[in-house]
């Protein structure tokens, strides 16, 4: 640091000081005498450590101290200044001021300043870790819980979708039930509405066929009662049964061919009574029993409703009728004459 060089001493009058200089109303007598101050190099004190230039990022402690550095500095330019002025204002010969070389101001902030302004930075360095630390777990909480509400609300999606698609899978296969067991329905309504009509076509080509043959056949009598028909039991006769179809009327009633055929009996036949036999072209063969007389002979061709005989009350009978019995070919014992003439188209 350069020293400067001695100035020449200036009388002192307090009388002739301008009190309005440095703002006071009146003449302090405390003050003063007053003597310039030379700074050397000698009445400076040794900087200790190594300059540092205060840094500006803040902060109560350093910036109060490089703010006073500062006003230290402009006060004391201003006291030279003041003094000048005051000089000049009374007319006294200027004193020569010199300033020594002053430091930066960060020079003026001690080690003991550095070390505060070290702990301060460490101090609020901590703070903000640790509230970075508090924020960086707060935010990972609410990461995590982001997270936990997401998986739970996507499970709950799938639970949804799942039951949804249960729902859908439920509905369509009822929708598909229905409309199968409809089809089924509609199905055998279809069915049955074709069998009906089948039915009913069958019976109608029956009854046309029924009606040709009841032109072909014929009842073997009229005026008639039927007493007794086919397999009724009973002591009346032999074998324990009825073995054919009785036709109660008046003696005398006539006695007709059912169909075209041949005559292959007539005459007497024991329990019978007078018997005539036609036999059909198909080889069925028709007994007429209990007759009171006989109007055809063995051989004789007949049509369907040729008299043969009449009805009368001969052999093991109990009043007059006429009993018919149907053999067919093997048939042994007979049918049901009833059916056989219903099968005719004929209805007794």
């Amino acid at each position: 640091m350069a020293s400067n060089r001695p100035a020449p001493e200036a009388p002192f009058v307090p009388s002739q000081r301008d009190t309005e200089t440095f703002g006071y109303g009146t003449y302090s007598t405390d003050e003063g005498p007053w003597t310039e101050w030379n700074p050397t190099e000698e009445s400076l004190p040794p900087v200790r450590g190594r300059h540092r230039v205060a840094k500006q990022r803040g902060g109560l402690a350093r910036g109060g101290l490089a703010r006073s550095s500062t006003v230290l500095g402009v006060g004391v330019i201003a006291a030279v200044g003041a003094g000048g002025m005051a000089s000049a204002q009374t007319g006294k010969p200027p004193v020569s001021i010199s300033m020594p070389d002053l430091p930066n101001v960060g020079s003026l902030i001690s080690d003991d300043s550095d070390a505060a302004e070290d702990s301060t930075t460490a101090l609020s360095t901590v703070s903000v870790a640790a509230a970075d630390t508090e924020e960086s777990t707060a935010d990972a909480g609410e990461v995590l819980r982001a997270r936990i509400m997401a998986q739970a609300e996507q499970q709950q999606d799938q639970v949804e979708s799942k039951a949804a698609a249960e729902a859908v899978a439920e509905a369509e296969k009822a929708a598909a039930d229905a409309a199968a067991k409809a089809e089924q329905e509609a199905e055998a309504k279809a069915a049955a509405a074709k069998k009906k009509a089948e039915e009913e076509a069958a019976q109608k080509a029956e009854a046309a066929r029924l009606a040709e043959l009841a032109k072909q056949f014929a009842l073997p009598t009229s005026s008639y009662t039927v007493t007794s028909t086919f397999g009724q039991a009973g002591s009346l006769w032999s074998s324990g049964y009825h073995t054919g179809l009785d036709f109660a009327a008046p003696t005398g009633t006539l006695i007709k061919a059912v169909h075209t055929g041949t005559i292959t009996q007539a005459g007497w036949d024991g329990s019978y009574g007078y018997k005539t036999v036609l036999t059909l072209d198909d080889g069925t063969e028709i007994w007429y029993a209990h007759q009171s007389s006989i109007s055809v002979s063995v051989g004789q061709k007949v049509n369907t409703g040729d008299v043969i005989g009449r009805v009368g009350a001969t052999g093991n009978v109990t009043g007059a009728h006429l009993h018919l019995e149907v053999h067919t070919d093997g048939s042994g014992s007979g049918i049901d004459p009833m059916a056989w003439l219903r099968s005719k188209g004929l209805n007794p």
